[in-house]
């Protein structure tokens, strides 16, 4: 771990005054570094409209269709003042074979600037239909739309991951993750939970996408009486969970089980039967941020091994069995795999001592780090700090020749790709 992880780690027990010593650091550090905007084969494909953001949302989904011909893309007026606005947003479609022609296709009353609102292309085609959440009659819900007829069709949830044939969603608090956690949630209705450290009450729902069906999944309570740890038990200890993804054959889900003693975090990761049934502790070294099923089996994860510290790691579900890779790295990313190279891995990195953002691919057979290689370089703006940050959340085009990204080099929310020689 480097100086600036410790100081950074010890500056989390006062998150008031990390963020004013994290701004002068960076201030002086920016005012003698070189002054990069961008470097990279990037292409942008959002419009030249300063007036308006652009962006996508998360890592684990891919803006294209499967024909590779449509993008999915948010439009907003304002991200940068709060990180779960109220108010609306639009989704659009960019057609790149049509000079990035911009198509407003619907209208999201649920959204933040990290995650969007969960817009998505709808398997198991990919091409006709998207499903976005959204609020209805007053209460949240996810929206299924057919982008040639534009019917559409409402579920009684929002969903946080969909199954890659169509069928399962999975869905959590997004009030309680507002509450908790900003730039991730939801700010439209008010937290059910509220003061209730460890409430008993549902943490994960499963949705059947078929027919509208949501069932009671996992309470908070079974995340922490499953192998408990002292610290879950600490009087005022606040819990939560985030994160969710089911594997690729549907059948299993990862998700990140967190709680707060105080001003220190732990998180687990945790993988479970899409029933609820045969959970997991995965890992449970205290610190886990982002995953991404390789497999059915093997999930890549940026963490903190005890033994190793922070870094990239390849795990192998129901087991402890874990493979250090590129070891150099110990700065968090957002990782996703390679629809045509099983072992190629894209990730970035959050905003340097001068503000610099990268793309990065690497192979996950490296335990050297020899493979990793960048791919494009972006200037971050001091606007977009802290909550309504813009993360690059990079995510693979299906043929594996280009990769799209979110950024602000050019001094507003754009969507951007860089292509793969």
């Amino acid at each position: 771990m480097s100086l600036e992880q410790k100081v950074n780690y010890q500056l989390n027990k006062v998150p008031g005054v990390k963020k004013y010593i994290k701004r002068a650091y960076q201030l002086g550090c920016y005012a003698v570094s070189k002054k990069i905007k961008s470097e990279g084969n990037i292409v942008k494909v959002s419009p030249d409209d300063p007036s308006h953001e652009y962006f996508f949302g998360y890592y684990d989904k891919s803006p294209w269709d499967a024909t590779m011909r449509y993008l999915i893309c948010m439009r907003a007026k304002d991200t940068w003042s709060e990180p779960d606005p109220l108010g609306t947003a639009d989704i659009l479609l960019i057609d790149t074979k049509d000079g990035n022609k911009v198509k407003h296709i619907a209208t999201t009353h649920t959204w933040n600037v990290q995650q969007g609102c969960m817009a998505q292309w709808l398997g198991p085609d990919f091409k006709s239909r998207i499903l976005y959440n959204d609020m209805r009659e007053g209460k949240y819900c996810s929206v299924i739309l057919n982008v040639e007829t534009m019917e559409e069709r409402v579920l009684p949830m929002p969903c946080y991951t969909v199954s890659a044939d169509g069928k399962t969603g999975l869905s959590l608090d997004f009030s309680r993750l507002h509450s908790l956690r900003l730039g991730y949630g939801y700010a439209e209705l008010p937290e059910k939970t509220k003061g209730m450290a460890l409430p008993n009450a549902t943490a994960v729902w499963k949705i059947d996408i078929e027919t509208g069906k949501t069932t009671d999944l996992l309470k908070y309570t079974d995340f922490a009486n499953f192998e408990p740890r002292h610290e879950m038990k600490e009087e005022e200890s606040v819990h939560k969970v985030n994160h969710l993804m089911l594997s690729p054959n549907g059948k299993r889900f990862m998700v990140l089980y967190r709680w707060f003693c105080g001003q220190r975090k732990y998180t687990r990761l945790v993988t479970c039967n899409v029933d609820g049934s045969d959970m997991y502790v995965l890992s449970d070294d205290d610190m886990v941020s982002h995953c991404y099923w390789k497999n059915d089996e093997e999930i890549i994860a940026f963490e903190r091994k005890k033994e190793f510290g922070p870094g990239y790691y390849l795990m192998k579900d129901k087991t402890q069995e874990w493979t250090h890779i590129w070891p150099q790295l110990s700065n968090d990313g957002h990782p996703s795999y390679c629809p045509t190279d099983n072992n190629l891995v894209v990730f970035d990195t959050y905003p340097s001592r001068s503000r610099i953002q990268e793309v990065k691919i690497g192979l996950d057979t490296d335990t050297k780090g020899e493979s990793v290689k960048v791919l494009a370089k972006v200037f971050s703006p001091f606007k977009y700090d802290n909550d309504t940050r813009c993360d690059l959340h990079p995510r693979w085009r299906q043929d594996g020749k280009a990769i799209c990204f979110d950024s602000v080099f050019e001094g507003h929310r754009g969507l951007y790709y860089v292509k793969l020689d």
